[in-house]
C-alpha cells in the first residue's frame, strides 16, 4: 500500500511542474502591457519602466518563472492589480464559496444516481432502466447555464421560494446562506446525474456478467444480496474515479452557474479578472484550478484501493 501512495505521489509532481509552466505561459500570451495598466493612461514611460522592474517583467523569461514559482512556494502569488489585495487570500476565498457548491452537489449527485444506475443495470431492458438511462440521457443534453435559468424562473419568479439573485455567506447566516445556494447546487446535481447513471449501470453490467456474481447466485444468495453484497463494491471503483473527474472539472468550470446565479466564486472572480486585465488575478486562479484538478485526482487514486484491492497489486 505504501508503495502505492508514493508511486502516485511521484507522478503527480512532473503534473504539477507542467501545470506550473503552463499557466505561467499562457498569462504571458494574454496581450496588454500590467504595469500601463496598473499605472493608468496618463502614465509617463520613465513609469512605465520603473514599474516594470519592480514587478520583474523586464527580465527574461526563465528568470521572471523562476522568481514567480519561488513565490509560489512561499505563499506569494502577488497583488491584484484593480483593488491591491493580495492575490492567495483573495482566491482562497472565492474558492470556499464555488467548493461549498461543487462538493455538496457531486455528493447529492452519487448518492442519487449511483444507486440508480445499479438498479437500471439489475434491471436491464426493463421498464425501469429504460426510463433511468433515457432520463439520464436528457439531463446529459441539457445546457446547465439554461437549466439554471430555467430553476430561476420556476422557483423564483413563478413560485417565489427561493430567492433569483445575490449571495449571503453560511459563515455569516448559515439558514439564509443555505437558501441562496439551493438553485446552483440543484442545477448541478441535475446535470451531473445523467453521467453518473449512465457509469454506474455500465460498470455493474460489466460486474454482472462475471463468474463469481454467477457463483453467488448458484449458492441460493438472495438477488439484494448478491447486488449489494457482491457486485456493487467492484463496480464501485470506475464511477468513483468519474466522480472525481467530475469533481475537479466543476471546481475550474463552475463560472457559468456563479455568472447565472450572482454567486462570488472562483469561476466568478476569473471572469472578472479577465474583464478587468487583472493579470496576476488570473494567473492565480489558474493555477488554484489547476493545483486542485490535480489533488482532487490523486486523492481518488490514493483511495481507489479501497473499492478494487486489486490496484496496490500492480
Amino acid at each position: 500500500m505504501l508503495k502505492f501512495v508514493l508511486n502516485r505521489l511521484l507522478m503527480a509532481l512532473p503534473t504539477i511542474a507542467l501545470v506550473s509552466v503552463t499557466v505561467f505561459t499562457l498569462i504571458r500570451f494574454i496581450p496588454g502591457d500590467p504595469a500601463a495598466l496598473m499605472l493608468g493612461d496618463m502614465a509617463e514611460p520613465e513609469q512605465i519602466a520603473a514599474m516594470r522592474s519592480e514587478l520583474g517583467l523586464d527580465k527574461s523569461l526563465p528568470q521572471q518563472f523562476l522568481i514567480w514559482t519561488a513565490n509560489v512556494v512561499q505563499g506569494d502569488f502577488g497583488r491584484s492589480i484593480v483593488n491591491d489585495e493580495p492575490v492567495l487570500p483573495l482566491v482562497a476565498s472565492r474558492f470556499l464559496v464555488s467548493a461549498e457548491i461543487v462538493v455538496v452537489a457531486v455528493l447529492l449527485a452519487s448518492l442519487i444516481a449511483v444507486p440508480a444506475g445499479v438498479i437500471a443495470a439489475w434491471r436491464q431492458n426493463s421498464l425501469t432502466d429504460l426510463a433511468l438511462v433515457g432520463t439520464a440521457t436528457i439531463l446529459l443534453s441539457i445546457p446547465t447555464f439554461w437549466l439554471g435559468l430555467l430553476l430561476l424562473l420556476f422557483f423564483g419568479l413563478k413560485l417565489g421560494w427561493l430567492p433569483v439573485l445575490g449571495y449571503v455567506s453560511i459563515g455569516s447566516n448559515v439558514t439564509g446562506g443555505l437558501v441562496y445556494l439551493v438553485l446552483p447546487i440543484m442545477t448541478l446535481v441535475i446535470h451531473e446525474m445523467g453521467v453518473l447513471i449512465r457509469m454506474a449501470r455500465a460498470s455493474t453490467l460489466e460486474v454482472l456478467r462475471l463468474d463469481y456474481i454467477t457463483h453467488a447466485r448458484a449458492k441460493g444468495l438472495s438477488e439484494s444480496a448478491v447486488l449489494w453484497r457482491h457486485a456493487f463494491k467492484n463496480a464501485f471503483g470506475p464511477t468513483w474515479t468519474v466522480i472525481g473527474l467530475i469533481l475537479g472539472n466543476l471546481l475550474g468550470g463552475i463560472a457559468v452557474i456563479e455568472t447565472v446565479f450572482t454567486i462570488p466564486g472562483l469561476g466568478r472572480l476569473m471572469v472578472d479578472s479577465i474583464f478587468a486585465r487583472d493579470y496576476p488575478v488570473i494567473q492565480g486562479c489558474l493555477l488554484f484550478v489547476s493545483l486542485s484538478y490535480v489533488l482532487v485526482n490523486l486523492v481518488v487514486d490514493l483511495l481507489y484501493p479501497l473499492f478494487d484491492p486489486r490496484v496496490v497489486a500492480e
